[in-house]
């Protein structure tokens, strides 16, 4: 009889993630939550902690990130990342991803790459590059910064649930980020030969022929010779390379840059932010500059990182509204604090429906499912990528699964090392990034297929994850607790 009851309360677990999936946005914590509501009081289970640090982490972060937002501290960054990007077209392969994660981890966000998709298209296209490679192998790796970023909501949630094993912020970075920056190499060495060129494309020939998309400047020439000499007839597309003829003059002329412009003060409050980043992180690696406070033996204990990333991140939201006489009112208005609040709602409506199902049956299933993870402990790292890509969420399947690799016994640093499964969430072609940058390819090298598993972002993904794993595996070997 008990294991019917677990079963049901798990088919109202799933259910509730399901239709949170299916309703998007805020809805996924709001069905978190009903489904909480049933475990209780139809299933009469105690109801869970409550995830109380973890949401107030994310609410300061979203703070702190949308007064950057609104001071044109974004504008500043997504600045510099297109410089960078531009300044290396032969190598956009290898610069967009590292440049992708890089400023997800400064900024907390991978919203931040949707400002670099028509940066990366148009660097590749203008040069002759096929953009999939650039374009799919930058969506995954921007996901990989979220679980190496100091002030994600992923790592909010994370850093609540490792408090006491011995793991901070400073062990968990320590295999995150270089584990992080090998997958980047890789993936970007793998994606580097996917797909044909643009002129061996039949996609990108057609779209040619049809008028969708024009031959760049850098491809005239040869284009000409694969048609059988003479210059191609310019096409009436959208694409904003038209060459002017087809000679080799014509592709010896750099392209115009993509500026990006940056609002007065913009580079202020960016860097107001990313010290107040840098500022947990040193805090983070030297207990001994926090304030510490006896506990209940009496013993001096350094204030908990949850609550200096929150008076951090807040101070971090005034000083900039202070410094660039920022309205308030602008800051609630931003993007950033509007998808923050949903990554909060859903942590927090995921996370204690989750909790309350599984504090109510440790015996049914952690034991279990523990000893399945502690035999074969490369599990963990599966059901983090699937349940990721189901959910679409790094936060609640990170309040989801990893009490059940704790509660398994699993060692912190191999936890930690696939921790970065997380990557999966691009497993179904369901998120904006993906969604966008498959728009903005005209060249139609960037695709998505019938098959919902199977698309542009396959194989970087797939590379991504084992690279990261496996670097993770190797890296939390060597890193103290």
């Amino acid at each position: 009889m008990d294991i019917v009851l677990v079963i049901l309360q798990a088919c109202i677990v799933i259910g509730a993630i399901v239709l949170g999936v299916r309703t998007g946005g805020i809805g996924l914590g709001l069905w978190g939550v009903v489904g909480t509501v049933i475990l209780v009081f139809v299933f009469q289970l105690p109801p869970g902690a409550i995830p109380i640090d973890a949401f107030f982490i994310i609410i300061a972060v979203i703070t702190a990130s949308s007064a950057m937002q609104a001071a044109g501290g974004i504008d500043y960054l997504v600045a510099i990342a297109s410089k960078i990007i531009q300044r290396n077209p032969k190598r956009l392969t290898y610069v967009a991803p590292l440049v992708a994660f890089v400023f997800t981890v400064l900024s907390g966000t991978s919203n931040i790459f949707f400002a670099l998709i028509p940066v990366i298209y148009e660097t590749a296209y203008r040069n002759g590059q096929r953009p999939e490679r650039a374009l799919a192998a930058s969506t995954v790796t921007s996901g990989l910064g979220i679980t190496a970023s100091p002030v994600s909501a992923a790592m909010a949630a994370y850093l609540v649930l490792m408090d006491g094993t011995g793991y901070g912020l400073p062990q968990i970075l320590l295999i995150t980020v270089p584990a992080a920056i090998v997958a980047c190499i890789v993936t970007s060495l793998v994606q580097q030969r996917v797909g044909k060129d643009l002129l061996d494309d039949p996609v990108f020939l057609k779209r040619v022929a049809d008028g969708t998309v024009e031959v760049p400047a850098a491809l005239q020439a040869r284009y000409a010779a694969k048609v059988g000499g003479g210059a191609p007839v310019a096409a009436g597309g959208t694409g904003t390379a038209t060459a002017t003829g087809g000679s080799d003059a014509a592709a010896d002329v750099p392209p115009a840059r993509i500026e990006h412009p940056v609002p007065p003060g913009g580079a202020t409050a960016a860097w107001i932010f990313v010290t107040g980043t840098l500022l947990i992180v040193l805090l983070g690696l030297f207990p001994g500059l926090r304030p510490a406070f006896p506990d209940e033996t009496g013993e001096l204990v350094p204030l908990g990182m949850s609550t200096i990333i929150e008076m951090i991140m807040f101070t971090v939201a005034l000083v900039i509204i202070l410094v660039r006489k920022v309205k308030p009112s602008l800051v609630v208005e931003q993007p950033l604090l509007r998808a923050g609040f949903v990554a909060a709602v859903a942590l927090f409506g995921i996370a204690w429906m989750a909790d309350t199902f599984i504090s109510a049956n440790e015996e049914t299933i952690i034991e279990p499912l523990g000893a399945m993870i502690e035999a074969n402990p490369l599990l963990l790292a599966v059901a983090l990528f699937i349940v990721c890509g189901l959910t679409t969420s790094q936060s609640a399947t990170t309040n989801t699964m990893i009490p059940i690799a704790l509660a398994a016994g699993l060692a912190p640093g191999v936890i930690t090392a696939m921790w970065p499964s997380l990557i999966g969430v691009w497993l179904f072609p369901a998120n904006g990034s993906q969604i966008a940058a498959v728009e903005t390819d005209l060249t139609g090298s960037t695709k998505l297929t019938q098959v919902p598993v199977w698309h542009s972002f396959t194989i970087p993904m797939l590379v991504s994850w084992v690279a990261v794993v496996g670097a993770g595996l190797l890296i939390q070997l060597v890193v103290p607790a």
